[in-house]
């Protein structure tokens, strides 16, 4: 039997480490992040479906995002009156268990009624700052990036505001660049948009 080349077995072993590195966030006990989200019931809902638009729906969104916020809040690369300190006794297993939990919740339509018009002018605010380069068509994130198709509106818009602001500066820089470029009425279309995705 002929041997593969070498660089097809170092492709090989590459697509095998990828699937490898994969498995972790699979592997993870969902009933132990159901036990340890109840705390964040109250706020981002039993099941990850915020109860107040000024807070963020986790149903659904990337584990690696839910895990590097908590981290960040954590570690004080984000604060926040009530996440920082909610943050705090939480072990790294703590915090991939909980990303884990929420990120296999369905994430269900919020009560935010969308203007059609903001709608269109959000989605071609969204196409001419090239958006989807990290947040992947349809909005629904990857890794570290969030997903905020369907997110609630008020916290779209407080995000942008405060990445505008650089008040919030835990995202590498990125977002923080973007924002700059925005205006208050950009903010609030994107809003609309990115709330009325599915």
């Amino acid at each position: 039997m002929r041997q593969l080349p070498a660089w097809m077995q170092r492709a090989a072993l590459a697509a095998g480490l990828c699937v490898f590195a994969a498995l972790p966030a699979a592997a993870q006990n969902i009933e132990a992040g159901r036990a340890k989200a109840q705390a964040c019931a109250a706020c981002h809902g039993a099941d990850g479906n915020s109860v107040a638009p000024t807070f963020p729906s986790l149903a659904g969104q990337t584990w690696r995002y839910i895990y590097i916020q908590l981290r960040d809040y954590k570690e004080g690369r984000r604060n926040n009156p009530v996440m920082s300190p909610m943050a705090a006794p939480l072990s790294r297993e703590d915090m991939i268990d909980i990303a884990n939990f929420f990120a296999a919740q369905p994430l269900k339509p919020t009560n935010f009624r969308a203007d059609e018009t903001r709608v269109r002018l959000g989605k071609a605010k969204a196409d001419e700052t090239l958006c989807t380069m990290c947040h992947l068509g349809g909005f629904l994130g990857q890794n570290e990036i969030p997903r905020v198709a369907g997110q609630q509106y008020d916290y779209i818009v407080q995000q942008l505001r405060d990445f505008k602001a650089r008040t919030r500066t835990n995202d590498a820089g990125s977002m923080t660049s973007v924002a700059q470029t925005l205006s208050d009425a950009d903010i609030e279309n994107l809003g609309h948009y990115l709330a009325s995705l599915r």
